[in-house]
């Protein structure tokens, strides 16, 4: 953990640090070379410590800091131990996995290997306008077979479509898009205008009284802002009804939020978002570079609606270069940094726990709380950035380990103490709680995951 929890301090840039920080067990957890667990464990003591720098603004007091390997491990596949009493709910996760299986590494006609991403039905639809095949995994194991990969790569681009050819991590360091964001922090925190100093709200929790506006999707986005739930933020989480979701997704990542909606396209509901953000702290969102930018919601422009705005920007390819409005997912992250091509040994194979998305989250949930630490001892707008493949070089970053068992997993005890049952909208609902460990403020979900669009658009 040493080497990954040392260079997100790096970014925090402070001074030593006086609290007990506890990481209890090691890797392989899961059955991969990577240090999944212990590389999670670094970016959730990093998360207390941020929370520490918050918590002793408001008290003059920093509190003890535990993690368990396993239990941050486990929180990389969060979705995974999700269990709903909700037949509709489970049939539409069916089906979702199965476009997963799909959205995985197949041989290409040059001997290389690409990932088409259908994941999401639009983009399955994009895709398969490319290959001229039915949306059928042996008819679209096929189609790629008939293509090279780089002009594949180039065609399902053209489209707006998601895909990508698998590279090595060395090829990846030589790409244009690869160079770009090996001359970037792990988490970029940008200041983008002026703005007296904020003290901390007064209140019995961290980050009681902050308030967070959620626009993203699917499990990045949706992790940072659920991370700054568990803290005590009022995350207000804004879609709209008909922008794509996976409703598994949702219901992982949404414990803690009020949910609403409100299409931007829409004058008066455009308005809307912006009184709402005249009250904001923080404005975190995942759409592509100019999406926002085009309807009033650019970093500058609200920080000029908000002065002392943190505004928290995820994607998977990063903010500059070549392909830095490109859509991806986790699995493109992925397959073009070189996680792919190392953990499938004989074949490229994607990892057994979504650890770009989760980390991503989780890692601009720690970008949003130094900022928010920056506004109050400085003042200012800050831009926080993160990205999915910023955050899969991350973990290439680390030291490997050795494994002999292909089928590991958490163990049962280890799941058993954090997994907790909440009554939901939903019906019963069976999840992961909150991993981190703190002395004196435990995080916590004070409200269950709620379906879109349940509450109303206004602040506590």
């Amino acid at each position: 953990m040493d080497k990954a929890f040392d260079e997100l301090m790096a970014v925090r840039g402070l001074g030593e640090l006086t609290e007990k920080v506890t990481v209890t067990g090691h890797d392989p957890v899961l059955s991969t070379r990577f240090k999944l667990g212990e590389t999670a464990a670094a970016i959730m003591a990093a998360i207390g410590v941020a929370v520490n720098d918050l918590w002793e603004l408001k008290t003059g007091r920093r509190q003890n800091i535990d993690i368990d390997v396993q239990h941050a491990a486990a929180a990389l596949r969060s979705y995974v131990y999700l269990n709903i009493d909700n037949e509709q709910a489970k049939e539409e996760w069916r089906r979702q996995r199965g476009r997963q299986g799909i959205s995985t590494p197949h041989p290409t006609k040059d001997g290389r290997y690409f990932l088409p991403h259908v994941g999401l039905p639009h983009l399955a639809e994009r895709v398969l306008s490319v290959l001229k095949c039915d949306f059928d995994s042996d008819a679209i194991i096929e189609a790629v077979s008939r293509w090279n990969a780089l002009e594949l790569e180039e065609a399902i681009a053209e489209v707006k479509a998601c895909g990508a050819m698998v590279r090595t991590a060395q090829e990846w360091a030589e790409h244009p898009q690869g160079q770009t964001l090996h001359s970037k922090p792990v988490i970029e925190i940008i200041k983008i205008g002026d703005s007296e100093p904020e003290p901390m709200p007064e209140g019995a929790r961290p980050l009681e009284d902050i308030r967070v506006l959620d626009l993203t999707r699917i499990l990045a986005g949706p992790t940072c802002a659920r991370t700054l739930a568990e803290h005590g933020a009022d995350v207000l989480m804004v879609g709209a009804e008909h922008l794509p979701q996976s409703q598994h997704f949702v219901m992982d990542t949404s414990h803690g939020k009020r949910t609403t909606f409100l299409d931007i396209t829409k004058p008066e509901e455009n308005d809307r978002l912006r009184d709402l953000v005249k009250g904001a702290d923080v404005f975190s969102q995942g759409y592509r570079t100019d999406a926002l930018a085009n309807k009033g919601f650019s970093p500058e422009q609200l920080a000029e609606v908000r002065p002392g705005i943190i505004y928290t920007s995820m994607n998977s390819y990063g903010f500059d270069g070549p392909w830095k409005d490109r859509a991806g997912w986790e699995q493109l992250a992925q397959a073009v940094t070189g996680i792919a091509a190392e953990h499938g040994r004989q074949r490229p194979t994607l990892l057994p726990a979504a650890a770009s998305d989760y980390s991503t989250g989780y890692l601009g949930a720690y970008g949003t709380l130094l900022a928010l630490a920056l506004r109050a001892r400085q003042g200012g707008s800050w831009h926080v950035r993160a990205s999915l493949c910023q955050s899969g070089m991350f973990l290439y970053r680390q030291e490997r380990v050795d494994y002999d068992d292909e089928a590991m997993d958490i163990s049962r005890k280890a799941l058993n103490d954090i997994s907790i049952i909440t009554d939901t909208p939903y019906g019963k609902m069976t999840h992961l709680g909150p991993i981190l460990g703190l002395s004196e403020t435990p995080p916590k979900w004070t409200l269950p995951s709620s379906p879109l669009g349940t509450h109303e658009a206004v602040w506590l």
